[in-house]
């Protein structure tokens, strides 16, 4: 039942009691005595729910009043302490995890049809012969044919236990007959490394697009196989990266810091200070690192970059980070739910906090300052960035860097304006590339037949008919004639990374986007020069 407005000024009537009554759940290793000596407000607010829940004149779904007063004491703290409800949580965990149980498919809901984009490679319906195009009609005797299903309860009905089995009956275009598959379940990693692979002979390049419990590991395995293929420079990529866990993070920096070199440290409320130290295990000790930042680029992303630049290793490129520098703890409510509470704040190894102003707590103008940045010319200008010089340190090596609101790269790359352009994002942002790239494919999918990832990628050229055909797929969908006079280039750069995403997998997708990013050739050209 969805909450009625007139009834949220009594909700906030009670903020500071749910508060209370929340602390007293929260598992803190450092209680106080003094909050919790007395129950008498915990007691008030369990009469009050019981009264609405059992007296009130009108059904009212007492969880929805916790919910919405959780939020409400949550918006008056820092803008990244926040409420994950109980409907939300497998899908944040199993974000976080780096994994979750399922069949290993991705796929379109295509013309009330759920349709195949291409099989996880090496997982369990690869396994079982599902391809690229085909259309699940049937799972475990239930249509899904014309139904209307959302995604995430498409998704929810692939999942299951770990290797229990699934029976699909399947549609491929050819065959005279429905194809019956049984494809057992198991685990089905959520990447955070979008792609490794040699920008140079000598430099490599990786790209971390959040920090979960299986990023190190990624991470790690991807170093390797780069410093095999002659990596002795690395081009590490954070752009839009917005954090993850602190320890994944120090794992990280640690492959690049000598022993013993200060990562950050942490002070809590009542001043405790905890320091991470890098240890004897890095690898890339000796390798020159380039680190890629944007104004997206938050939390474990500052952690690296910050911690690389304050022991003066390696070169940060791009433009100034978000400016996250709060530590959240993540707290069970007992319901299924649970809170992250900022716990502490983080420091870099310099002593500064990069933290950004916050004192109206989760305000508009917090969450905006994207907006703002680009209104004033930041994201254009280097000379535009805002310094307070009462936030200056100095670096073991004499470089200036500063705190106070994000990480100020060391060379600075000012945004593109032409791959940022409104009309281009939007119709990346609707899918209409994406839709557009599944249909061409599929009218001949052997017409890749035998092409190679690497061939793809160094020969096949997207032609004028297919962006003449992408207009006027646009225009049928948005009822608009649209033409890409001026960015035709773009266009096709985009069709052709989108072809290279359904046919070999997301890192390819990137590697053609990064052959025309000025960022990655500023770090080229850096690396050729040092």
């Amino acid at each position: 039942m969805k909450l009625s407005r007139k009834y949220i000024p009594l909700i906030v009537g009670f903020a500071i009691a749910i508060g209370v009554f929340i602390g007293g759940k929260l598992n803190f290793t450092d209680t106080s005595d003094r909050l919790f000596t007395s129950n008498s407000k915990k007691d008030k607010l369990n009469r009050l729910i019981d009264y609405i829940d059992y007296e009130y004149v009108d059904d009212i779904n007492t969880d929805s009043i916790v919910d919405v007063t959780v939020n409400g004491i949550l918006n008056n703290l820092d803008p990244h302490s926040t409420y994950i409800p109980q409907s939300e949580m497998q899908r944040v965990t199993e974000n976080m995890k780096g994994d979750f149980v399922g069949i290993g498919v991705s796929f379109y809901t295509y013309k009330d049809t759920i349709a195949i984009i291409r099989p996880v490679e090496g997982g369990p319906s690869e396994r079982a012969g599902i391809k690229s195009g085909d259309r699940i009609i049937m799972v475990d005797g239930d249509s899904i044919f014309g139904t209307t299903m959302s995604n995430d309860e498409i998704i929810q009905k692939l999942k299951g236990e770990k290797d229990t089995k699934i029976r699909l009956k399947v549609y491929r275009r050819g065959e005279n007959k429905l194809l019956d598959f049984t494809v057992k379940r198991s685990d089905i990693p959520i990447n955070s490394v979008d792609a490794a692979y040699m920008l140079t002979p000598e430099l490599g390049y990786i790209k971390i697009n959040r920090f979960a419990e299986s990023t190190y590991k990624e991470f790690k395995k991807a170093l390797d196989r780069l410093q095999d293929q002659g990596a002795t420079k690395l081009a590490l990529d954070l752009r839009d990266n917005p954090g993850g866990f602190l320890g994944i993070a120090e794992q990280i920096v640690d492959e690049f810091l000598e022993d013993d070199k200060l990562i950050l440290f942490t002070k809590n409320k009542s001043g405790k200070i905890e320091k991470s130290y890098a240890t004897r295990r890095g690898d890339f000790e000796e390798g020159e690192v380039f680190i890629l930042i944007n104004e997206n680029s938050a939390s474990a992303s500052e952690i690296v970059a910050g911690a690389l630049q304050d022991n003066d290793k390696g070169t940060i490129v791009g433009r100034r980070s978000y400016g996250k520098g709060l530590v959240q703890r993540e707290m069970a409510l007992g319901d299924g739910s649970a809170v992250r509470l900022t716990v502490s704040r983080y420091y870099t190894p310099t002593g500064r906090s990069i933290q950004r102003p916050y004192e109206n707590g989760k305000n508009e103008d917090y969450y905006n300052d994207y907006y703002k940045r680009l209104s004033n010319d930041e994201l254009i200008d280097e000379s535009h960035i805002r310094i307070a010089d009462s936030l200056r340190f100095v670096t073991p090596k004499g470089k200036v860097v500063y705190g106070g609101g994000g990480i100020i790269p060391d060379i600075f790359v000012p945004l593109d304006t032409n791959v940022h352009n409104e009309t281009i994002s939007y119709i990346n942002n609707r899918g209409y590339i994406s839709y557009f790239v599944f249909e061409e494919l599929d009218k001949d999918r052997s017409a890749f037949e035998g092409v190679t990832r690497a061939d793809f990628i160094k020969n096949f050229e997207v032609s004028d008919d297919i962006v003449v055909r992408f207009q006027n797929y646009l225009s049928l969908k948005e009822r608009v004639q649209i033409t890409f006079v001026a960015y035709n280039a773009e266009i096709k750069q985009l069709i052709k990374a989108s072809l290279a995403d359904q046919l070999f997998g997301h890192d390819a997708y990137e590697e053609i986007m990064n052959t025309t990013d000025d960022m990655i050739e500023e770090v080229i050209k850096l690396s050729k020069n040092q």
